[in-house]
């Protein structure tokens, strides 16, 4: 008999609970992973070639990882999500496989896929586990004391901290070798259906580089996190997002690790939380998967259509030199620092008006670290259709950001090199005027 272990945004051995229990409970059963290629629904979701690129660069890595274990991966095409339930059971009857592993996923189209893929175990007779890999406190787990869930940040960050017990802080260790001889797999030429990107110098695919990167930042820069994180020009953050986005690293082992640093770490544990909230959200308000803005009465506004706007934003060429160069960023580097991705999505819905689902496909066009959940939260969070707490006059101004976030302009001069000439363009709109016509944007509709 075998064991299946289905990986999606879980691309490792260590901390993953669908393959640390499918081989602690069948200890003398073959186990074989399993990963589906599904090309038209990452058309569909607008996930990019950069994003789409390093997952293919982390399955190689899991690949010999697994191999390591004698768990071979089987790497198969399900192009449509509706076609996994089907591929799946075809991979159970030719394995002789009568478990199958996976860990959650909570956008609302995972969610159905993976109710499809249960529904389909039961009728083969396949017993079917489901586990929390992606978050430490599973949606559910956190709410108020009447029962609903969350919509701010701040009460949900103080009950997530009461709940999460120091057990459920505890990364699970990296399964034992298993004795069994190897099943034969297809070669993984489902694969080739995935970008084949240049590996990145800067972002070396890979759970042993994930863990080298938490490692490195844990001892030189967290102690100063607080205090520069918000200077795109200084390197300070962890630069771990694409590794949580494919699942390479764990949230649970991140924060378990970071906790050892004491107080110094708090800022960026809440950072962590900030992820497991929006992904409480996105569950339980599967309207958000829809499109729709989390506050649904904003789902009228009449948000402005002007395609050379939106253009100029995408080619960073507004005029206001630290939203150019982070949108520059994005587009050379898979790369936007979280100060500027407030920045720039705030410039396209408070300044130019846009619908904020323009600037949130665009990040997933262009992001190596792409993700529903934390995408679509922080854009509306920045648009003031989401779980912002505060109200909608929140509008950054870029010249003051660029002052206080980058005085001597050295990370704007490395991404627009032409600022101060003829060739950089006057800015394209006037902050206060577009200041004040948000303001009256929100307060009349």
């Amino acid at each position: 008999m075998t064991v299946l272990v289905w990986f999606r945004n879980d691309l490792r051995i260590a901390d993953n609970p669908a393959l640390h229990d499918a081989c602690r409970e069948h200890g003398n059963e073959a186990v074989v992973g399993v990963y589906l290629v599904s090309v038209r629904q990452h058309e569909r979701h607008g996930e990019g070639a950069c994003r789409l690129g390093f997952v293919r660069q982390t399955l190689n890595h899991l690949r010999a990882s697994l191999a390591a274990l004698n768990i071979p991966l089987w790497v198969a095409p399900a192009p449509e999500f509706a076609d996994a339930a089907g591929v799946l059971m075809d991979i159970a009857r030719r394995t002789n496989a009568r478990s199958l592993y996976f860990n959650a996923e909570y956008p609302l189209n995972e969610v159905r896929r993976d109710r499809a893929v249960t529904e389909a175990c039961a009728a083969d007779g396949i017993d079917c586990q489901l586990r929390h890999g992606d978050v430490l406190m599973p949606p559910g787990s956190v709410l108020k004391d009447d029962g609903e869930p969350y919509s701010v940040y701040t009460p949900f960050k103080r009950r997530w901290r009461t709940r999460c017990a120091p057990d459920q802080r505890e990364p699970l260790p990296v399964p034992e070798k298993r004795e069994q001889p190897l099943i034969e797999v297809p070669p993984p030429e489902a694969l080739e259906l995935l970008p084949d990107q240049t590996a990145d110098p800067d972002w070396p695919a890979g759970e042993t580089q994930a863990a080298a990167r938490l490692d490195a930042f844990l001892e030189s820069r967290i102690e100063r996190y607080q205090e520069d994180r918000d200077f795109p020009g200084r390197r300070a953050t962890s630069r771990l997002s694409p590794y949580l986005a494919v699942g390479a690293l764990s949230a649970r082992t991140a924060y378990h690790r970071a906790e050892t640093a004491g107080e110094a770490a708090e800022a960026w544990l809440n950072e962590l939380i900030w992820r497991e909230f929006y992904r409480h959200v996105v569950n339980q308000n599967p309207h958000v998967s829809r499109g729709h803005s989390f506050r649904r009465e904003y789902d009228d506004l009449p948000w402005r259509h002007d395609p050379e706007a939106l253009a100029a934003w995408q080619a960073g060429e507004t005029g206001y030199p630290l939203v150019d160069a982070g949108m520059r960023q994005l587009k050379e580097t898979g790369f936007m620092h979280n100060r500027l991705r407030m920045l720039t999505a705030m410039f396209l819905t408070k300044h130019l008006l846009i619908h904020w689902r323009e600037g949130e496909r665009h990040f997933s066009r262009h992001l190596r670290d792409a993700d529903f959940a934390s995408n679509n939260g922080g854009w509306q969070w920045s648009a003031s259709t989401g779980t912002d707490a505060a109200p909608y006059f929140r509008i950054f101004n870029p010249e003051s950001q660029a002052k206080k976030f980058d005085r001597d302009s050295g990370f704007i001069r490395r991404y627009v090199p032409e600022i101060g000439t003829d060739a950089y363009p006057a800015p394209i709109v006037d902050h206060r005027e577009a200041r004040e016509r948000a303001l009256d944007f929100f307060r009349t509709h």
